[in-house]
């Protein structure tokens, strides 16, 4: 499955190894074919995307900007 609206060339398809939870923003390790890759993104987002270890998704990367999308 891949990301079919989204303008990114840079997609990177893993699971999330592990979840360091701030009380602001959280780190989200990426474990993909190519290596760990780590977002930092709000903790608010981690709870509406139901993230947690073993969460297939894909992250998204632009310039310096890391974005993470689930699957379905």
């Amino acid at each position: 499955m891949s990301i079919l609206a989204i303008n990114v060339r840079n997609q990177f398809k893993g699971k999330v190894k592990e979840i360091i939870e701030g009380s602001v923003v959280s780190e989200v390790d990426v474990e993909t074919a190519s290596g760990i890759i780590t977002a930092v993104i709000t903790t608010r987002s981690v709870k509406e995307l139901g993230l947690k270890p073993g969460s297939e998704v894909v992250a998204l990367i632009k310039s310096t900007e890391v974005s993470i999308a689930t699957l379905s």
